[in-house]
């Protein structure tokens, strides 16, 4: 925490279960969030984390008509500018999703905002995240990795790297994620995956984890219909602007209509406040009330859940859109496990085998219905990167 808090430009990483969520959360707590705004990657996790987006903030958009026409309409936006030289700086959660031409952009336009040639204007920059899990999207070509660009090498950071993983419980199983985290499919990684080649058993309960949306969607349901009893559909509420609402509805995790039935099992979507649950914890839906739930958690305890906010913001921070909900979707698939059943044969992203593992607390808890070598792919980009800090 101290070199976090130090006012220096600082780049967090690690594996999987490191901690870097955890920093950053006790890092806001001393943060006026109008001087150093948290900025989310994607819209879904701009809401779970009550931020804004990189491409929002920064007035970016979608970077229509390319980088030049996206530079002389940000230069030519006074609100934008204005809002650079009031931060005193920022935090970029999970930046290896962040696209260097987007970073290139950003930092150019911090300095000329503030009229200054340092690096980001003079900004402090915070960027948070693991580049062999998550890659950026790029449309044709090699990957743009912000790491490659000018900007990063001038931002100067001060590396972070945490190397202790806290979600993991088994010191073999920690091992195998360290060699799949590196794209090494070593005879200890072939022996621990065939080992837990199963054939599928539609009868076991535990969670399945899957690459798709719609895919865990369909499991959801399909398992939510074996429970005896009548659905419960509860609306979500919504208000705002038009779009503002349009883009919630696709970004955010609450869907539009939740459909839950006692008995059902249920993963919540947000910290609470009271500390009572976090973004993650799994339980079964035990009483459904029109205000309230009553929710099992795995260690027996009951918890009373009510509905709850959740908001998109613009650029500046102002509310564009939010919806009201009970703060929870099915969970029978997806989320950190102790057990999972998943299939490794069929994935397209590099880091995405690796994500799928470091779910799991032990690997005994694997099942797995298939798996290539081809998905255990890492950019060698990624491996060079890492290996010239050390990690």
């Amino acid at each position: 925490m101290a070199i976090l808090s130090s006012g220096e430009n600082v780049f967090l990483t690690g594996g999987a279960g490191s901690g870097k969520s955890f920093l950053i959360r006790e890092l806001r707590k001393s943060l006026d969030p109008k001087t150093t705004p948290l900025l989310a990657s994607t819209g879904a996790a701009a809401v779970l984390l009550s931020g804004r987006t990189f491409h929002s903030f920064f007035g970016l958009g979608i970077m229509e008509g390319g980088l030049a026409g996206t530079r002389k309409r940000c230069l030519d936006n006074p609100k934008l500018m204005q809002r650079l030289r009031t931060i005193e700086g920022f935090i970029i959660d999970e930046i290896s999703m962040i696209p260097g031409q987007a970073l290139i952009l950003a930092e150019e336009l911090c300095r000329e905002a503030r009229g200054s040639q340092l690096p980001w204007g003079g900004l402090r920059a915070i960027v948070v995240g693991d580049f062999a899990q998550l890659p950026p999207v790029t449309r044709g070509g090699p990957r743009d990795w912000c790491f490659q660009t000018g900007v990063w090498e001038k931002s100067g950071f001060v590396n972070v790297i945490l190397k202790e993983n806290h979600r993991v419980l088994d010191p073999d199983f920690i091992d195998i994620l360290g060699e799949v985290r590196e794209g090494k499919v070593t005879p200890r990684v072939r022996e621990f995956l065939e080992n837990r080649v199963r054939e599928h058993d539609d009868w076991d309960k535990s969670p399945r984890l899957f690459s798709r949306r719609d895919q865990v969607e369909g499991f959801n349901r399909q398992e939510l219909a074996q429970l005896p009893g009548e659905d419960k559909h509860i609306d979500s509420i919504y208000f705002g602007t038009d779009k503002g609402v349009e883009l919630l509805k696709k970004n955010g995790t609450i869907p539009e209509k939740l459909v839950l039935k006692v008995g059902c099992r249920v993963l919540f979507v947000q910290n609470d406040p009271q500390k009572r649950w976090v973004n993650g914890t799994r339980g079964t839906l035990v009483d459904i009330t029109d205000d309230k739930l009553t929710i099992e958690k795995e260690n027996w305890r009951h918890v009373t859940v009510e509905r709850t906010q959740f908001s998109m913001l613009d650029g500046d921070g102002n509310h564009v859109a939010s919806v009201v909900n009970f703060p929870v979707v099915l969970g029978y698939a997806t989320t950190t496990l102790d057990e999972m059943w998943v299939n490794l044969s069929h994935l397209w992203e590099p880091g995405q085998a690796y994500v799928a593992l470091s779910r799991l607390r032990t690997g005994q808890g694997l099942k797995l219905l298939g798996w290539t070598a081809k998905s255990f792919v890492v950019d060698p980009q990624v491996i060079r990167f890492y290996n010239e800090l050390g990690s």
